[in-house]
């Protein structure tokens, strides 16, 4: 008979919660691995109610065998992070406090809770105004008056040009109104090897395709095919790299910012490789990729 995980042997007719000593999580999509004792630090937290239990086979578990909780995977790295030492500590310019007070209400951290609060947010070095999460956004309003100024003056010299009878045609000023950037393209890739390199290679789909840049240069290009749905309401003149395609086909990508204008400048790659199991030789390879591409 198999001997449990435990190091402690358990009293007659008493299971002891079956859990080792480290722990595979996948939240929202998103994986961590942690230690047992951080996950029942706080007593009476919801990972504490989840990992006290005496089953585990009561918990979801996702198709590696992980632990799975149906959470935002981003955001719970902040939940970790308190669970190891009770401290909160965010990055400068914070943008989503208050939805981290939420997951911290859900995984039941009425402390966290508190210094989460604006009204106490001073206390914990968070400052009580909305919080950006770009440096940029902290520039004085006069430098947005005057960029809304200038281009409101272009769009009258345009529309002053038209009704005069010039030679301007429909669509004849695009290229002098645009405004140069960069875009970032980025994806992951992955594809199985098996013994015999030139036949065997299982390639997979790309999963998702990220954009990165200014909102407004992201929107001109990509228009509908573009998911805000992870950094909605964002201004047009912020950043983001948050958004997402909702195609995963590289050369439509390419195709639409070589129609806006946009040309290739850099790209980087990285990867590594890992078995797939212990049986066979298979091999999966897995890589992330950027593309660059400015426009002037």
């Amino acid at each position: 008979m198999a001997l449990p995980d435990n190091a402690s042997c358990p009293k007659p007719g008493e299971d002891l919660p079956s859990f080792s000593e480290i722990i595979e999580l996948n939240v929202g999509g998103q994986v961590y691995i942690t230690r047992y004792p951080t996950l029942v630090s706080i007593p009476g937290s919801l990972l504490w109610e989840m990992f006290n239990q005496k089953n585990a086979r009561s918990l979801a578990r996702d198709s590696k065998g992980r632990f799975f909780v149906d959470r935002d995977g981003f955001l719970f790295r902040y939940i970790l992070d308190y669970m190891r030492d009770q401290q909160l500590v965010l990055p400068d310019h914070f943008p989503e406090r208050s939805r981290l007070q939420r997951e911290a209400e859900f995984f039941k951290l009425p402390e966290l809770v508190k210094m989460l609060a604006p009204k106490i947010s001073k206390q914990n070095s968070i400052g009580d105004d909305p919080c950006q999460s770009d440096p940029e956004e902290l520039s004085p309003n006069v430098d947005t008056a005057r960029n809304l100024a200038s281009v409101s003056a272009a769009l009258a010299n345009v529309t002053a040009g038209a009704s005069g009878g010039s030679n301007i045609v429909s669509g004849g000023a695009g290229p002098d109104m645009r405004r140069s950037g960069f875009i970032t393209i980025g994806y992951r890739g992955s594809y199985t090897l098996g013994r015999d390199s030139q036949t065997d290679a299982k390639f997979r789909r790309v999963a998702r395709i990220m954009v990165c840049g200014k909102t407004s240069l992201a929107k001109e290009v990509f228009g509908d095919t573009l998911n805000e749905s992870r950094d909605p309401d964002r201004p047009p003149e912020r950043y983001t790299s948050r958004y997402y395609l909702k195609f995963t086909f590289l050369e439509q990508a390419f195709d639409k910012l070589a129609d806006a204008g946009f040309h290739m400048v850099a790209c980087n790659s990285t990867g590594t490789c890992a078995f797939a199991h212990d049986q066979t030789d298979d091999k999966i390879w897995t890589s992330y990729t950027e593309y660059v591409f400015y426009r002037e």
